[in-house]
């Protein structure tokens, strides 16, 4: 519940922020709706970092607000593998999805900043080590919010369209012991006492202008 509700807050500040965008779009633009502005498409995601590996899908929907930003919703599926998370040789699988928004802004048109709100459902599975007599193998479901900023580069990216290539670097801020962007590490000799580091998310992708085809 505590987790809903502090998703709940950061969802209210990005509605906000993405609003105040879009009223501030530029003055020579036409206003209102226009569908030629949607886009699709995602990216895939791919990590390495500390005896961890991340493998996974983001496919997004969304709106040009403005030639110098975007905003839209995204869907996450992520698979986890860990080891040595608490013993040596033991191992965690985590499969994950969740919703989430996200918005970015384009200082120049091939460089951009990003943030990602996400709200992840995760299943765990814990194997101990071969021959332990310390843990349990056991599976748990948990839920975590994580908000990722980052920054990325876009290529092919001009004005009046939304079709380009990209590729980004994001880190959890959060840093939600339940999150799947995280390393959770634990002392051997107290297991109580943990570490919680962000690990690097590097999404490559395609931005998919629709119906542009018609207006451009």
């Amino acid at each position: 519940m505590y987790c809903m509700k502090k998703f709940g807050l950061l969802l209210s500040v990005f509605l906000l922020v993405t609003c105040t965008l879009s009223a501030q779009d530029e003055g020579d633009n036409e206003k209102g709706f226009k569908k030629e502005n949607l886009f699709t498409g995602g990216s895939v995601t791919l990590s390495f970092f500390n005896g961890q590996t991340l493998l996974g899908a983001n496919p997004i929907f969304g709106y040009k607000l403005s030639d110098w930003a975007d905003a839209g919703l995204a869907f996450n599926f992520l698979y986890s593998g860990a080891r040595d998370y608490y013993e040596y040789n033991d191992k965690v699988r985590q499969t994950v999805y969740g919703p989430g928004v996200f918005a970015r802004l384009y200082p120049v048109k091939f460089l951009f900043v990003q943030g990602q709100l996400e709200h992840n459902f995760s299943t765990l599975k814990y194997i101990p080590a071969s021959g332990s007599v310390s843990y349990l193998a056991e599976t748990r479901t948990t839920g975590a919010s994580s908000l990722l900023l980052g920054g990325g580069f876009a290529q092919g990216r001009e004005r009046g369209s939304s079709t380009f290539y990209y590729i980004s670097l994001l880190f959890d801020v959060l840093k939600n012991m339940n999150s799947p962007y995280v390393n959770v590490t634990y002392n051997p000799n107290n297991p109580s006492q943990q570490r919680i580091t962000m690990t690097p998310i590097i999404r490559a992708g395609l931005n998919i202008g629709l119906f542009q085809g018609r207006y451009r």
